[in-house]
């Protein structure tokens, strides 16, 4: 499995081994469940081996790649829609994915990746580069899904923000945000004052302050 190509192996589950029990039985068997859907075809439910799974976890680009998934020997292209973890151990408990048909536009979200930010002129007068939004929502076909969005952010000034609308889109790629009716353009990243902490010159009354030393009365 490398960066650009992930592959997963999986076995349909039949009716008997579906269910809050059998899912139990699945995972002690170091098996994930799942559900892959879409396209011309029912929904499928299928098990994967959750050292599989935990290996392509690792990689950022899992979550916006198209994935190969055989299934009991028959391949299927898909991508991640959705993915339960344990709330304490962090092991993926379930996963859904969704069939690519070609031709077919879908809609993933995919990450931002800030480049430039040592170079901005406002990080060398100490400014701070605050991240409001960390992925987007984008529609496209298949075949034009990119890994991630990069925002060049090496020319923002202190007091400078870039919105959804300054992201630089591949073609044919769109944003839903703005392709909705009640489109709304928010900010992605920002570039904030620095903080200064006041400091109190408020004048002391010397009378408040101790005394070091004492002089002794003479015997």
């Amino acid at each position: 499995m490398s960066i650009n190509h992930f592959a997963l192996n999986a076995v349909d589950r039949s009716a008997e081994l579906q269910g809050k029990g059998a899912s139990r039985r699945l995972r002690k068997q170091n098996l994930v469940p799942a559900i892959i859907y879409g396209g011309n075809e029912e929904p499928a439910s299928i098990s994967i081996k959750i050292n599989e799974l935990v290996k392509a976890l690792e990689f950022e680009a899992f979550f916006s790649h198209i994935l190969t998934i055989t299934v009991d020997g028959v391949e299927e292209q898909a991508v991640i829609k959705a993915l339960q973890r344990h709330p304490a151990k962090g092991f993926p408990m379930h996963a859904d994915f969704q069939r690519i048909v070609k031709g077919q536009k879908i809609n993933m979200n995919v990450p931002l990746h800030f480049t430039g930010a040592e170079d901005a002129p406002g990080t060398k007068k100490s400014g701070i580069l605050s991240t409001v939004v960390t992925d987007v929502e984008i529609v496209c076909l298949p075949s034009q899904l990119p890994e991630y969005l990069a925002v060049d952010v090496s020319g923002m000034e202190i007091g400078d923000l870039f919105r959804l609308s300054d992201i630089k889109l591949p073609e044919g790629v769109i944003l839903f945000d703005l392709d909705m009716e009640d489109a709304h353009d928010r900010t992605i990243v920002n570039m904030q004052a620095p903080t200064v902490e006041e400091v109190d010159t408020a004048t002391v009354d010397a009378s408040e302050v101790p005394a070091t030393a004492q002089t002794k009365d003479a015997e």
